[in-house]
């Protein structure tokens, strides 16, 4: 049997203001395509498969046609519902779509009910070998921890209790027959293994869950990250299928393709999804960015700029998109000029200690550089007309 592990679809995403649904129309083409050509008899997709709660008419359209083309590929589909997602609408109608071979996993009674596939044929097919695939969808502590039993609303309770339904349910199912467990969660996993002492753990300020709680089983389809990496041999992110951010300019975006059978996984491989367009992030002096062969690459993808020249340069966006036309962030971050200059405006107009800071801080966010002893004496004589014409500032 074959399974194909995807997840972080987003569909209906836009990507700095450019609408992305065609990119992703391309991508079910290509994940279409591949369905076929590998004989995969199981799409997983674990979760985030909408970009909102809400999503378009257009972008529920574009869900629609892609499974009724997977199953008619003849892949079951296997999805739970991500933090993007709204749990209740995408699981809709889901005991009738579970008839067509569409089987959604969105609700916490789900849990412990996995799709049972039999691995192998002949008479002895219903008490032989078989694949369990169970579906944790994105758990809100605050939201399921009376639900589970649980008396911390932590990343770490919630999930565990998860999995441990799902492994008594498991372990009832293997006294009369082999049978092989595939687990979806949507949640940000870490590295670690679990101790009494630290049970929840955070990073960047997101509630994490260590590895361990997976283990045992045969394979954890994990999804929220959008880069693609093994946690574990059993434990895998696939990531997003587009890049959704510049970060994820250097990612190769795929999935996994996991061959299992009577034995368990035999075993795990890259599938890889061509992307619509080129991410670049460049950096440099305006006359390097548009004279420069080295970047004669990146004029037809789309850009993320840094300026590093000494001063702000005039129309800066109108003369690179004469050569990079689909620049969609332009940031400044002046070479040679004192870290007092490239705080915030904000923050410097926080520190100002009188009117003539304040106007000379416009100048100096503006420009890149501070005002020089004319310039500042301008501005003082300015400051002093007003005060003398009895004006507020």
């Amino acid at each position: 049997m074959r399974l194909l592990h995807t997840s972080d679809w987003h569909l209906g995403r836009s990507f700095h203001g450019v609408g992305m649904l065609d990119a992703q129309r391309s991508f079910v083409d290509q994940l279409v395509a591949r369905v076929q050509e590998l004989s995969v008899d199981v799409v997983l997709i674990a979760g985030d498969v909408y970009d909102r709660a809400l999503p378009g008419v257009d972008v529920v359209g574009l869900l629609d046609d892609a499974l009724v083309r997977l199953t008619g590929a003849g892949a079951r589909v296997v999805l739970t519902s991500g933090n993007h997602d709204s749990a209740i609408r995408l699981g809709f109608a889901s005991r009738l779509l579970e008839r067509g071979g569409v089987h959604l996993r969105t609700r916490l009674q789900e849990l412990d009910v996995p799709l049972m596939l039999p691995l192998g044929s002949g008479p002895d097919n219903e008490q032989g070998p078989a694949v369990a695939i169970y579906g944790i969808p994105w758990l809100e502590p605050r939201l399921v921890a009376d639900q589970l039993g649980v008396a911390t609303a932590s990343h770490f309770e919630v999930t565990r209790a998860a999995t441990e339904r799902i492994r008594a349910d498991l372990a009832a199912r293997s006294q009369s027959r082999t049978v092989h467990s595939v687990v979806l969660a949507h949640t940000f996993a870490s590295g670690g293994i679990s101790s009494d002492s630290e049970r929840d753990l955070s990073i960047g300020g997101v509630g994490a869950v260590p590895l361990d709680l997976f283990a045992g089983f045969s394979y954890t389809a994990l999804g929220h990250l959008h880069g693609r990496q093994a946690l574990a041999p059993d434990v895998r992110y696939s990531g997003s299928p587009l890049a959704y951010s510049f970060s994820e300019a250097k990612h190769h975006k795929g999935a996994w393709l996991i061959d299992v059978d009577e034995t368990g996984v035999t075993a795990v491989q890259e599938v890889l999804w061509a992307a619509p367009r080129k991410l670049a992030v460049l950096r440099g002096t305006l006359t390097e960015l548009l004279e420069s062969a080295d970047h004669a690459w990146a004029e037809d993808a789309y850009c993320q700029i840094t300026l590093t020249d000494a001063q702000r340069p005039a129309q800066a966006m109108e003369k690179l998109r004469a050569r990079f036309p689909d620049t969609l962030v332009l940031g400044f971050d002046p070479e040679g000029v004192p870290a007092s200059a490239k705080t915030s405006y904000s923050s410097r107009l926080a520190a100002a200690k009188d009117d003539l800071s304040v106007c000379c801080g416009f100048l100096e966010h503006v420009r890149g550089r501070e005002p020089d002893e004319a310039e500042r004496t301008v501005l003082t004589e300015a400051l002093e007309t007003v005060r003398l014409q009895g004006v507020s500032l």
